[in-house]
């Protein structure tokens, strides 16, 4: 029997129970070294053993620090410890967590003199610490206890057995995440400088497992603060030199796969502009490390299976990182290539993406894909993310076989948005420790913007019904973009009435930066549906809920530069279905009144005179300029679809007169120096003025009377001039 006890074991207990003092017992546990051989040892056994020694005696020989042989004593009781600990039950008893705080003060004292001849005691203390990290009772308890702190400051600070202080680091944070780290970042910097250049100046095999310990420690890490904080840091000049020396210098397979997992780590937390570190050739390494990525998803995923590229899915979406991360950094045009590295690129990248999309394509057809296990869907999400980002860029490529993987692509997609929206939500009022599921669905969206472009993959898009989706990613997003503090209990509002709003966190903010940039991906979405599917977007139910949601809530939109791009897009887009749906619009609907009012001010706020050093110059305003690049052309269609909305809507007219606009536009023209105007500014304005004039019998009097005359001469708009004063 697995639990019986030998004769050994039970004679060794009745001599343990039997000893009258703490000197018999010492005594006791020399005999029964003698008496008791390994395979007596099973579960049951070690138990009684346990039992019989008591804990009382094992924490009074732990604690006996005066007695003259005190190193002996703890010796013996840590031995005996660790020899029993590898026994769950026994790793987690209460009187085993309790000694963590001892067992931190042997291994964090590790160089002092006391203990350089009793290098067991420190081994046997790691030990027993290892062992209760290996399950989740013990876990929390080391936890509890600081150990990720204090075995932090063992690796920063001494010099002897630090290894075992940084794996058991790994353990727990591999296990708790960022909840592992604290707010201050000033440890994790230390640990980070500590670890990355002991792994820059080993050159044994030592460098490569450090090189998989910071893959979980940057993996693990409070990203957002670390990238925030890390200026003036050293560690990632040593990762760099560490990275490089590696990736510059024949290697094979055990070596190169820890290592671009590194990388990949560092990119996600520091981003790419990491790899341009090199004074001399900035884009040398960068075009290393995106040509090795490349290659290595290429061998890794030609002509296999999903199961088969599974078993390296760790290696293969750390590539993916790295292309991903290239691929959106060469959009930006911050990187200068040469005609021969444009080419090298892309025929590296269509070799990696058309493995991609062979594997995808048989899980597509595979009967198992919707009864992906969680690490099945994970590495499907991957390859979505990086198709994305290829497709957001490169949509001739590869054009056919993508279109085919659109509805699983959809499908997958918006499950991880749901999962991802619901567990957020949740954690507004069940706050939780645990990362949201990743959101894929955002990471779709800019190659949503080409594809809804393409008629073909338009059709598939509308088939699935994917604005639904959308448009509840659009109320997601706009719930914390548009972040309102939460209700004040009412019998708390007089004690709070006066107190400061609470400030964002860095977190929050980041969080409503991303939303802002989802939003606006959203609507160029939208926008290009509305133009291309007009008939369809006339009778749908969700593109009237669209806009009913912008009449309703742009209004409320804070009026803050970082808004502007936003407000911008909603503003347009809600123009757009307007110009769609005129004839369900009604006269006496307040929230239209306040959205028109609102885009007139997003469309008369962008150009004046009076921040112009030339007091004749129209110039784009102050607040806008920064953003000019982003808003440029949602002005010039601003203008155009406002114009079209006055021909189907002749009321909202009204609008544009009575808020001073239309007498705006005359008297900033009027100061204009003639020949100074840009053509499709003119144009713009003309267009405006001119569907005014016709809409509205009031206007023409109003033109006039601000020297519309005078602006028709001086900037030749003849069209306007005809309708105001006939030929």
């Amino acid at each position: 029997m697995a639990d019986q006890i030998s004769d050994p074991i039970r004679k060794c207990s009745i001599i343990l129970k039997g000893a009258k003092n703490d000197t018999e017992k010492f005594a006791a546990l020399f005999m029964v070294t003698k008496l008791i051989k390994s395979k007596d040892c099973n579960k049951a056994g070690k138990r009684l053993l346990f039992d019989s020694i008591g804990f009382d005696f094992i924490r009074r020989l732990l604690a006996n620090k005066d007695a003259p042989d005190a190193s002996a004593y703890q010796s013996v009781a840590l031995s005996i410890l660790s020899s029993f600990c590898d026994d769950e039950e026994l790793a987690t008893h209460k009187d085993m967590l309790e000694s963590i705080p001892v067992f931190l003060g042997i291994v964090s004292t590790c160089d002092d003199e006391e203990y350089d001849d009793n290098l067991i005691v420190i081994n046997e203390a790691y030990h027993c610490l290892q062992s209760i990290a290996a399950h989740e009772a013990g876990r929390l308890a080391l936890k509890e206890h600081g150990v990720i702190k204090k075995m932090a400051e063992v690796y920063t600070q001494q010099s002897f057995q630090i290894d075992e202080a940084l794996t058991l680091i790994v353990t727990l944070v591999s296990h708790f995440g960022p909840a592992s780290w604290e707010d201050d970042p000033t440890l994790f910097h230390a640990l980070l400088q500590r670890v990355s250049l002991d792994f820059e100046t080993d050159h044994a095999e030592r460098k490569f497992e450090l090189a998989e310990m910071m893959t979980v420690l940057l993996f693990t890490c409070r990203k957002e603060l670390i990238s925030r904080t890390v200026s003036g840091e050293i560690w990632p000049e040593c990762l760099y030199k560490g990275v490089t020396d590696i990736l510059k210098s024949k290697i094979g397979k055990a070596q190169r796969d820890p290592t671009l997992k590194l990388t990949a780590v560092i990119l996600d937390v520091l981003d790419i502009e990491w790899t341009l570190k090199d004074q001399d050739c900035p884009k040398k390494f960068f075009l290393l490390l995106l040509q090795l990525a490349a290659i290595e998803v290429r061998m890794q995923m030609d002509n296999k299976s999903f199961n088969q590229v599974l078993v390296q899915a760790d290696l293969i979406t750390a590539c993916f990182t790295i292309l991903e991360l290239s691929i959106n950094f060469m959009s930006t045009d911050q990187i200068d290539l040469d005609q021969k590295e444009k080419q090298q690129v892309y025929t590296g990248l269509k070799g990696a993406f058309t493995a991609v999309l062979s594997v995808f394509t048989k899980l597509s057809n595979d009967t198992k894909k919707d009864k992906l296990q969680k690490k099945e869907k994970a590495f499907a999400c991957a390859m979505i993310r990086v198709l994305s980002a290829w497709m957001a860029q490169e949509t001739s490529a590869l054009k056919a076989q993508v279109f085919k993987l659109i509805p699983f692509i959809f499908q997958l997609a918006n499950e991880s948005f749901y999962e991802s929206r619901d567990h957020r939500v949740k954690a507004r009022t069940e706050p939780t420790v645990e990362q949201a599921p990743a959101d894929v669905l955002r990471v779709t969206l800019p190659a949503m913007c080409h594809l809804v472009v393409e008629e073909d993959a338009r059709k598939i898009f509308l088939k699935e019904k994917e604005e639904q989706v959308l448009y509840d990613c659009l109320l997601f997003h706009w719930s914390i973009a548009h972040y309102k503090k939460p209700p004040v209990p009412r019998a708390e509002r007089l004690k709070r009435m006066n107190e400061p709003d609470p400030e964002m966190t860095p977190q929050q903010l980041e969080e409503m930066k991303d939303s802002r940039t989802a939003i606006v991906s959203l609507c160029n979405i939208f926008m290009n549906i509305t133009v291309l599917e007009p008939k369809l977007v006339e009778e749908s139910t969700v593109f009237a809920q669209m806009l009913r949601f912008i009449f309703d809530n742009l209004p409320e939109l804070k009026d803050t530069p970082d808004n502007l791009v936003l407000h911008g897009h909603l503003a347009v887009l809600g123009l757009l279905l307007l110009k769609q749906q005129a004839s369900k619009i009604k006269k006496n609907d307040f929230s239209i009144c306040r959205y028109i009012q609102t885009t007139i001010r997003f469309l008369w706020d962008a150009y004046n005179i009076d921040e112009s050093n030339d007091p004749q110059a129209l110039v784009v305003s102050l607040t806008y300029k920064e953003y000019w690049f982003e808003v440029m052309e949602l002005w010039f269609l601003g203008m155009q679809t406002m114009s079209g909305i006055i021909k189907l809507i002749p009321w909202i007219s009204e609008f544009a007169v009575e808020s001073g606009w239309a007498v705006g536009i005359i008297e900033t023209l009027r100061k204009v120096k003639i020949g100074t105007l840009p053509p499709n500014v003119k144009l713009a304005y003309e267009d405006f003025l001119s569907q005014l004039v016709d809409a509205n019998p009031a206007v023409p009097a109003v033109l006039k009377k601000a020297d519309a005359l005078k602006v028709c001469r001086n900037h030749r708009m003849m069209e306007l001039g005809k309708k105001l004063f006939g030929d």
